[in-house]
């Protein structure tokens, strides 16, 4: 198979561009980049999950709060907290967190990073981030007597 290469001398990549005698379908299909999109988090429910959505787009939403702490060199010690809004749709997971899930839990939650935009009611539209759950491992508040 015959191809053509692309020189990049900024980047000192070598990229291969479309062979000669495939069609542009089968080019694109090949060239698909691999990507990553992951988001780890480990923290407490900042309030009790809430439905969102349609009957037949139904969606969970909470806020979950995670924090670090970094010393200055005057020996002061600061807490940061992030909050990161949490958006559950596969449906059992969905079914759990909503039942289960409560303000305060500790919740160790794995998904992808997604960005939209939000219309608030004066009609400003605002950039939102959210965290799309794929699995959420509920830990218990407190341990039970035996």
């Amino acid at each position: 198979m015959q191809c053509l290469y692309r020189v990049s001398s900024s980047a000192r990549r070598i990229f291969l561009t479309q062979p000669l005698h495939t069609t542009t379908a089968q080019y694109e299909a090949q060239n698909t980049e691999k990507t990553i999109n992951q988001v780890t988090l480990l923290g407490r429910v900042g309030a009790d999950p809430q439905k969102r959505g349609s009957e037949e787009h139904p969606v969970i939403n909470f806020p979950l709060a995670t924090h670090f702490s970094y010393k200055y060199e005057s020996g002061d010690v600061l807490q940061r907290t992030d909050w990161h809004r949490v958006s559950v749709f596969r449906p059992g997971l969905r079914d759990t967190v909503y039942k289960f899930l409560k303000k305060g839990q500790r919740v160790y939650v794995t998904g992808k990073l997604s960005y939209g935009e939000i219309k608030l009611d004066d009609g400003q539209v605002r950039t939102a981030s959210t965290v799309i759950a794929d699995d959420i491992i509920f830990f218990q508040s407190q341990p039970q007597n035996s």
